[in-house]
């Protein structure tokens, strides 16, 4: 287990975060000669490009080239799998944002002047913009996708109540503070070495070789922190990547590319945003007899990792419920608009979305408390395989959702919520407890794999290095803390390094939540190699059994004595002991066979449950969100504080998504809430004032993780549907049992709409 003093560790970043001094790529010193790239796209969201003319742009002061795809030499794609994604346009469009050129200039300013200058001619065609038009046109990136089970149609008709709804739920700006950037340094002969703000530092690696048509081992690229990812830089980091690395080539000199907040918002994939069409059947309990959803999902004009996170709608359209028999649909429609992409929950949350808005509406059509319906729907037991066909083997959201129920003093306040909304003609407030179940892995099986290499020093010091990026999370703290633990020494002589792929190669992204459970246990396992190698020196040195030796508090001992782990090493270069080790770690016992849809994808599940009480203005829309109670299963936390900030602050960023963040195209497909000014996160003022957050004290994960953690990356964001249902629950008090049409995100004026429809269908 990991000790105290490595459990409450820091972030390690966390004190030059708060001096300002935390070097970011924009931050570091620039070679004598550095170039700037600006890349220079279309406002046209479908066209041939009929007349391309650039000499204007060539010719502006301070531009040395500028880029097209006749400058790439290799494979002009920067998707992750399917490509369908161009670095440079060719010779159609198919999105407004669409890069055509890129401009090399000797300054940022001269660059984004220039750009500005370019002649273009698009022969525009009629756009695929939306959901609807997609359906109509059968425009996909993908084909669909099923899980079924049982006579599904039969089993709704035949059940005592039924209904039959729909929900918008719409997409999310990834909004990291740290914009899309990447600086290119050319090295000896071919080589290159690119600095990228990128979760994943491989891709990028491996997308330029393809590009300037290189072996792999001729690129080199490195990321010592982001200023935030949250999946937008899973995949979309590598065009920028590309482009820097594009015009370092070309012109033998270092260059950059960072993109202005506009451009980045415009240029760069959101998370997807869903329709979904549902039918279901239910019992006098509200217990669910059978289930039908089809997710239509916007993807944008490429599938990018659009195949994943479908998937992962289709795994999360359960959430904590039990389905007895099923059909849940996916259909990835396309339309031309930027390619959606990774999202903090990676499609999880569009699917939990469906199945808490259903248990609302099972609530309100039967006159029951909503609390009720969740807890009656739970997997139990005999009531275990999820809509894919694996069992629950660790179900935890029971007691979860009672302890909070109890803690947060539920049952009290719903009564007084509804005196409240009995007295009170305007003002209405809401409150609901919603579950969590998160699956743990990637559903792409062969990313669950790590890798970690450690130095140990003649000193006792120890540099660590591994696969995984950090973007905020607190990945290298605790990976070090891990470290640390295994030799029993001071975790401020453990030195973190830049990820870096010269380093550890053909690494997975740092995305679906796995980042500390995979290279943690490589670095661990890369620890133990070096500590049987000691172990059985300091056997020699102390007289015992190799057997016998512990490391603890900077020390080695056995019964027979001890000595100091900074002299054991030293002892060890003097007796040619290798302190340097390789570790490996891929996950156990996942399988997953989508075309037969079997198998066992998730390692495990991560739970956790929320309580949010919001007071809604019937008359303005508005609302207040009055109180918080979380309590989260992280299993045997490796940093508290850490865990702790990554669960509010997902559910944080929950919230802007289901209520405030609104993404919105026009009829030409412009992004147009492309600025802080029109698109809202949340601000301090959003988060109540009576925001408490606990970790479930449990024995550990039962699966056998390192020290018996768990995940906790994505899992928060989840649990911000308790906001959303609340605001469900206020809007519904307005008339009795009557589904209130309430669509994310709850916007004011989504929720003037809502009460509009309730007093229309009431009259």
């Amino acid at each position: 287990m990991l000790n105290e003093s490595a459990k409450h560790k820091t972030h390690d970043s966390a004190v030059h975060h708060v001096k300002g001094d935390a070097p970011y790529i924009d931050d570091m010193p620039e070679p004598h000669g550095t170039l700037h790239v600006v890349p220079g796209y279309t406002n046209v969201a479908a066209g041939k490009i009929a007349h391309l003319d650039l000499e204007a742009v060539r010719t502006a002061p301070d531009v040395v080239t500028v880029l097209t795809y006749a400058d790439i030499v290799g494979m002009n794609d920067c998707s992750p799998a399917m490509g369908d994604d161009l670095i440079l346009a060719i010779d159609e469009v198919f999105f407004s944002g669409q890069v055509i050129f890129a401009v090399v200039a000797k300054t940022r300013d001269a660059a984004r002047k220039a750009a500005k200058l370019v002649g273009i001619e698009i022969a525009t065609m009629s756009p695929v913009l939306t959901i609807a038009d997609a359906k109509k046109k059968s425009k996909t990136v993908l084909p669909p996708y099923q899980f079924k089970r049982g006579d599904v149609e039969s089993e709704i008709a035949n059940s005592p109540h039924n209904l039959n709804s729909e929900i918008v739920v719409g997409g999310q700006e990834h909004f990291y503070l740290e914009g899309q950037i990447a600086f290119a340094v050319p090295l000896e002969g071919t080589s290159m070495k690119v600095y990228s703000s990128t979760q994943h530092p491989s891709e990028v690696q491996h997308c330029i070789a393809r590009m300037l048509d290189l072996p792999q081992a001729d690129i080199i690229c490195e990321v010592r922190r982001m200023g935030g990812a949250f999946g937008g830089k899973e995949s979309q980091a590598t065009q920028w990547a590309a482009l820097a690395a594009l015009a370092a080539a070309k012109t033998g000199k270092p260059c950059k590319l960072r993109l202005d907040r506009d451009d980045d918002m415009i240029l760069t994939g959101k998370r997807h945003d869903f329709e979904i069409e549902y039918q279901a059947g239910f019992n006098d309990q509200g217990q669910l007899t059978s289930v039908k959803s089809d997710l239509y999902a916007r993807c944008g004009c490429s599938a990018d990792l659009s195949l994943g996170v479908n998937d992962r709608a289709m795994f999360h359209a359960d959430n904590a419920y039990f389905y007895p028999s099923l059909e849940i649909n996916s259909y990835r429609m396309k339309t031309n608009t930027v390619s959606n992409t990774a999202f903090r929950g990676f499609g999880g949350p569009q699917g939990t979305v469906f199945a808490e808005r259903m248990m609302d509406e099972i609530a309100c059509k039967l006159g029951k408390d909503p609390l009720d319906v969740r807890l009656t729907n739970l997997y139990g037991p005999d009531r275990d395989i999820t809509p894919y066909g694996m069992q629950v083997v660790d179900n935890i959201a029971p007691q979860i959702m009672r302890e909070l129920e109890t803690s947060c003093d539920y049952r009290k306040r719903r009564t007084a919520i509804t005196k409240f909304n009995a007295e009170n003609k305007y003002l209405k407030k809401g409150i609901a407890l919603t579950p969590v179940k998160f699956g743990i892995s990637f559903t792409l099986i062969h990313l669950n794999q790590a890798g970690a290499l450690v130095h140990v020093y003649t000193d006792g010091s120890v540099q660590i290095n591994h696969g995984g990026t950090e973007m905020g999370q607190g990945l290298y703290t605790k990976v070090a803390s891990i470290v640390a633990n295994e030799f029993g020494i001071d975790i401020d002589v453990v030195k973190i390094t830049a990820t870096t792929t010269d380093k550890v190669p053909n690494t997975a992204p740092t995305a679906a939540s796995a980042g500390t459970d995979l290279n943690g246990m490589a670095a661990k396992n890369a620890c133990e190699t070096i500590k049987k190698r000691l172990a059985v020196l300091a056997a020699e040195q102390l007289n015992c059994s190799a057997g016998d030796i512990r490391f603890s508090q900077n020390k080695v001992t056995c019964p027979k004595g001890e000595m100091n782990f900074a002299d054991l090493t030293k002892k060890a270069f003097l007796q040619r002991v290798s302190l340097s080790a390789t570790g490996f770690y891929a996950t156990p016992k996942i399988t997953w066979d989508r075309e037969n849809v079997e198998g066992t994808p998730f390692f495990y599940f991560a739970y956790g449950a929320s309580c949010s009480e919001v007071t809604i203005d019937t008359l303005t829309g508005e609302m207040k969100v009055e109180q918080v109670d979380i309590l989260h299963d992280v299993g045997t936390s490796l940093n508290p504080a850490i865990d702790i900030g990554q669960i509010e602050g997902g559910f944080v960023q929950g919230m802007g998504w289901l209520t405030t963040e609104e993404l919105v195209f026009d009829d030409r497909g412009q992004l147009r809430t492309h600025a802080p000014s029109t698109y809202k996160i949340p601000t301090v003022s959003d988060i109540p004032e009576n925001f408490t957050t606990k970790l479930w004290e449990s024995d550990g994960n039962k699966a056998d993780t390192i020290y018996r953690s768990k995940a906790v990356g994505e899992p928060p964001v989840m649990l911000a549907l308790s906001v959303f249902s609340a605001i469900f629950d206020a809007v519904a008090s307005v008339a009795p049992n009557i589904v209130p049409k309430l669509h994310a995100p709850a916007t004011p004026e989504s929720i003037m709409k809502a009460v509009a429809s309730m007093k229309s269908a009431t009259a």
